[in-house]
């Protein structure tokens, strides 16, 4: 299937490795000049150094905080420099786990710059221009968290979720400008966060990493963690000519954990 994205421009934050990494090669493969961004400069030249090997198209690597002003005009600057920006995917790693009575005001506000705040200024920056041209995807990357909260991840749920319920507005209020807002919603899949994460829980279990990453597979109906090229893939498809008519959902890819009908 051709996704009619070849020549499109796009900037992937948190692209070193990992969710980020995966949307940024499937776009590249459809033909996408993009723009990556990290804070480890040696991880993300490498990525970039992969996906241009792979697929030979434009790829610029940035090592920014987008989290920080200067780190996203340094991201847009470079978007700049390739052209008007078609897709922005927005991504940063997700707050501590922990118990809301230990957080005070300025961990909450970090928690809320990171997963809220700063996707909401790159929108801001970007989606006049993709209204102008009648054409936009913009794309973030949340948490199965947000469809199903989970108790130690209170910062995640609350910083997430505003993302939401920002985005469920913005999206239909851009809709008939051929602008698409939606929401990636991530469960399990196998990436060093999630390594680390299992890590973490076998050492309180008293078990190996191996023995608790199967246990936690097992859990799944998939028996399985998802592949981040599963994910990527999907990224690529909500930003395809044919995903047009998408907008405004939130898009979980959980391998069926998340128990409910609605």
């Amino acid at each position: 299937m051709d996704l009619g994205l070849h020549g499109k421009r796009a900037l992937v934050c948190g692209a070193s490795k990992g969710l980020g990494f995966a949307c940024a090669d499937a776009l590249a493969a459809e033909g996408v000049d993009v723009v990556i961004v990290a804070r480890n400069a040696d991880a993300l030249e490498q990525a970039a150094s992969d996906i241009r090997a792979r697929h030979g198209h434009r790829v610029v690597a940035v090592a920014a905080d987008i989290t920080r002003p200067e780190g996203r005009a340094a991201a847009l600057d470079a978007v700049a420099g390739l052209g008007d920006l078609d897709i922005l995917v927005n991504n940063a790693g997700g707050p501590p786990p922990g118990n809301f009575r230990d957080w005070d005001r300025d961990t909450w506000m970090a928690a809320l710059n990171a997963n809220m705040l700063t996707p909401i200024d790159l929108i801001k920056a970007t989606v006049d221009s993709m209204i102008a041209r009648k054409w936009g995807r913009i794309i973030n990357i949340t948490s199965g968290a947000v469809k199903a909260p989970i108790d130690v991840l209170g910062l995640s749920n609350g910083a997430r979720s505003g993302l939401t319920g920002f985005v469920a507005g913005l999206a239909r209020e851009i809709a008939r400008h051929g602008v698409t807002v939606n929401n990636m919603l991530p469960g399990p899949f196998r990436t060093d966060r999630l390594g680390k994460t299992i890590e973490g829980a076998a050492r309180q279990a008293g078990l190996t990493a191996q023995a608790m990453a199967e246990r936690r597979a097992a859990e799944n109906p998939t028996r399985r963690f998802g592949d981040p090229a599963e994910f990527g893939a999907t990224c690529a498809f909500l930003c395809s000519r044919q995903a047009a008519y998408i907008t405004a959902q939130n898009i979980l890819l959980d391998g069926g954990a998340y128990p409910g009908t609605f």
